[in-house]
C-alpha cells in the first residue's frame, strides 16, 4: 500500500530545485533517524526517507506538512541492488545529492564476546556496517560525480564508538567500525569536496533508549541504575546544523550525551 503512495508523491509533487538543499536520512522510520529527517524537512530541506518498513515511513512522513518535499523509499541497506535503487530514486527526484545521514542500525544482542552467536555477530555487522559502508559508497559516487561535486557523509557512531556498555561486544566493534569508515571518507573524499562525521550520541531519548536506560541500566560493576536522557530533538537540531555548514567546513567528529549520564569515567 505504502510504495504506490511514494510514486505518487515522485509524479505528482514539482521537482525540488537543484539548487535547493536535500538529503538522504536511513533508518527514518523510528526514533533518531525520524528526528533528523522531520528536522531537515523543517529547515527546508528535501529529504528521502528510507527505511525498511514502508508504513514506518509514511507515518513520519504524516508527522510533517511539507510533504511535497518528501520521498519516501523503502529500501534493506544490507542489500547492494536496492542501495543503488535508493540512491537513484533519490537522484531522480532531487538531482543531487548533498547529505546523506547514515543512521540504520541496530543494537544487536547482549553478550560478551564468549557468548555471542556467529548469527548475532553476522546479523549486527551486515545493518551497523555492511549497510553503512554500502551506503557511504553510493553517496560518495552520486557527491563525486555530480556538478558542482561535493557533499557531507554524517555517520550515526555511538558513544560506545568511544567507550562500551558491558554485554553489548557486537554493537561496540561495529560502532568502532564506523570510526574507521568515517575518516577514510573525510581522507579520500578531500579531492571531490567530500566531508565525513562521526555523531557520537549518548541516551537521546527514544523508544529504545526508554527501554535500556527507564528502569535501570547494566553498569559495569554489576548493578542496574536509571540514568538520564535527552530530548532527541536536540540531536536533530544538531544534525541541521551540519547539513547548513558550507562545505568548507569539516567537522569530523562530534559527540553528544545526556548531562550526568555514565559515560566520563564510565564503569
Amino acid at each position: 500500500m505504502s510504495e504506490p503512495q511514494a510514486s505518487r508523491n515522485q509524479s505528482t509533487t514539482p521537482a525540488i530545485s537543484r539548487r535547493s538543499r536535500n538529503a538522504l536520512v536511513t533508518g527514518a522510520g523510528s526514533g533518531i533517524g525520524r528526528a533528523i529527517a522531520l528536522a531537515l524537512l523543517d529547515a527546508g530541506f528535501g529529504v528521502t526517507l528510507a527505511g525498511r518498513r514502508a508504513s514506518a515511513l509514511d507515518e513520519t512522513a504524516s508527522l510533517t506538512p511539507t510533504t511535497d518535499r518528501a520521498l519516501i523509499v523503502p529500501a534493506d541497506v544490507t542489500d547492494p541492488a536496492q542501495v543503488e535503487a535508493l540512491f537513484t530514486r533519490h537522484a531522480e527526484r532531487f538531482g543531487r545529492l548533498d547529505v546523506l545521514i547514515n543512521n540504520a542500525g541496530v543494537f544487536g544482542p547482549s553478550a560478551n564476546v564468549g557468548d555471542l552467536s556467529r548469527d548475532d555477530w553476522q546479523g549486527t555487522w551486515a545493518v551497523n556496517v555492511t549497510g553503512a559502508v554500502l551506503c557511504a559508497g553510493a553517496a560518495f559516487r552520486q557527491m563525486r560525480a555530480q556538478h558542482p561535486e561535493g557533499g557531507r557523509i554524517i555517520n550515526n557512531g555511538s558513544i560506545s564508538a568511544q567507550t562500551p556498555r558491558p554485554l553489548s561486544v557486537a554493537y561496540t566493534t561495529t560502532k568502532h567500525a564506523i570510526a574507521g569508515l568515517t575518516k577514510s571518507i573525510e581522507l579520500d573524499g578531500r579531492p571531490h569536496g567530500i566531508t565525513a562525521t562521526q555523531l557520537d550520541i549518548g541516551n537521546a531519548r527514544t523508544d529504545l533508549i526508554d527501554k535500556l536506560v527507564g528502569d535501570g541500566a547494566l553498569q559495569a560493576d554489576g548493578t542496574r541504575r536509571p540514568e538520564p536522557a535527552f530530548d532527541v530533538a536536540h540531536v536533530a537540531g544538531l544534525v541541521v546544523g551540519l547539513a547548513q555548514l558550507p562545505v568548507e567546513v569539516s567537522v569530523p567528529q562530534l559527540t553528544v550525551t545526556a548531562a550526568g549520564m555514565p559515560y566520563i569515567g564510565r564503569g
